[in-house]
């Protein structure tokens, strides 16, 4: 069984406001995001927000530990539930293709492009609260390494939305500009 996991604890401060509730297509990314996973897997949660359109968890082990946080969370919700692994992205990510699920089989792996997008054993709860409450490097490619995640080349690399202008620039070529 697959969890889905869209990772919206950011701040926002490139952004200017909250981006999760930016609109794109007449859509909030939060919305898009959470659509894109629940086609994927068998459900979905967003992690780092009091509401969403699907059930929520908060950061772990607390706020502000950026998407590794978001991620903690995503698996040890996993390994509660008994989910197998965790597939997750951003709420910025835009473009999510239908075939995500099957580019990044097997676990653990992630685009090589946006590291926040992959797919992770949910056993790997242990070896990411280690990276999380050490004095190493806490980085979404340290965890990767740490557990011997693959990077996949995706042949189409989702939009990151982090500034108006990237949304702006999204919105042109959702329109064919």
């Amino acid at each position: 069984m697959i969890l889905g996991a869209v990772l919206a604890g950011g701040r926002s401060t490139r952004f200017g406001s909250d981006k999760a509730l930016a609109e794109l297509g007449g859509r909030t990314l939060l919305a898009r995001a959470v659509e894109a996973l629940e086609a994927q897997c068998d459900a979905v949660v967003v992690v780092g927000r009091g509401t969403a359109p699907a059930p929520t968890l908060p950061d772990w082990p607390h706020p502000d530990m950026g998407p590794l946080g978001g991620i903690a969370a995503a698996l040890h919700h996993a390994c509660d539930a008994g989910y197998d692994e965790v597939l997750t992205c951003a709420v910025d990510s835009v473009g999510l293709g239908d075939d995500l699920l099957a580019q990044l089989t097997p676990a653990p792996a992630y685009c090589a492009d946006q590291p926040v997008i992959g797919l992770w054993p949910a056993q790997a709860s242990t070896t990411l609260d280690a990276l999380l409450t050490g004095d190493g490097r806490h980085s979404m490619r340290a965890f990767a390494e740490s557990i011997g995640a693959r990077a996949v080349r995706f042949s189409e690399i989702p939009d990151n939305i982090n500034t108006p202008a990237d949304l702006e620039s999204a919105e042109r070529r959702s329109h064919g500009l």
